[in-house]
């Protein structure tokens, strides 16, 4: 995994997250989408697990709904964006995208 790439997931994820964990997904996985979608997925199922909401009458209220939802919009951004790593099929995208319209002759 070069810098570029790893930039990017940190860029996703957040800089605390651990680089050497996002080399052995890498590794894995070969696709920087792929990785950033795995960690994203994993922390939703980690929120998951627990309740979303505690409260106790008069003093405190956590709620982490807000967070989970936070992260799905996340997880459905990367769909739209170019990872590093997938330049080659977005420019074959862009390449194949364009129509051909026969000029008109005079």
């Amino acid at each position: 995994m070069d810098t570029e790439v790893l930039r990017w997931l940190l860029a996703q994820l957040g800089p605390d997250t651990d680089p050497s964990d996002l080399a052995q997904r890498y590794e894995r996985w070969h696709s920087a989408r792929a990785v950033a979608q795995e960690v994203l997925t994993e922390r939703i199922s980690s929120l998951l697990a627990d309740p979303l909401r505690v409260s106790v009458n008069g003093i405190a209220t956590i709620d982490q709904s807000g967070n989970v939802a936070a992260l799905e919009r996340r997880l459905a951004q990367l769909t739209g964006q170019a990872a590093p790593d997938d330049v080659v099929e977005s420019m074959l995208e862009v390449v194949t995208g364009i129509p051909l319209v026969p000029r008109q002759r005079r």
